[in-house]
């Protein structure tokens, strides 16, 4: 049986969020979910739950769905500190972004995104991306618990 996964959505948008939200029931995702709304409250979740209590490390595992561009903290920087922190490098991120920027995906992936999308402008297009990424990271792909040694 496949591990849980557990989708992290880093997202400030509201409309975006009801959107991503409607896309994950109509492709029917069944895994669970919790909205962000920059890289700090990312940061802030991801150390309360594989930190501070080094119980929950076993399960589920995360994905990270990030947008680059968001208050406070945006995924850029984000990205750069996930991916310099030992106890989360491991978690898979997938940028999801309205950014086409060449420099965005270039340094999005050099900085070790594992994935970077754009976000389609239609409804339906964003449901074919959300089925995609579905059936690719929790159907088809192993990626480690994050507690995993």
């Amino acid at each position: 049986m496949p591990p849980l996964i557990k989708f992290v959505i880093a997202e400030d948008d509201e409309d975006d969020q009801f959107l991503i939200e409607e896309a994950l029931q109509s492709c029917a995702v069944r895994n669970p979910y919790v909205f962000v709304n920059d890289g700090v409250e990312l940061l802030e979740l991801l150390t309360q739950e594989l930190k501070e209590n080094p119980a929950k490390q076993a399960e589920p595992a995360l994905i990270i769905l990030l947008d680059l561009n968001m208050p406070r903290m945006d995924g850029r920087e984000a990205l750069q500190k996930l991916k310099a922190d030992p106890v989360f490098r491991r978690i898979p991120v997938i940028i999801l972004t309205t950014s086409k920027s060449d420099e965005d995906i270039i340094r999005s992936y050099e900085t070790g995104v594992n994935s970077f999308v754009t976000k389609p402008v239609s409804f339906d297009g964003l449901v074919s991306v959300i089925a995609e990424l579905k059936r690719y990271w929790v159907e088809v792909v192993e990626i480690p618990k994050p507690g995993a040694p």
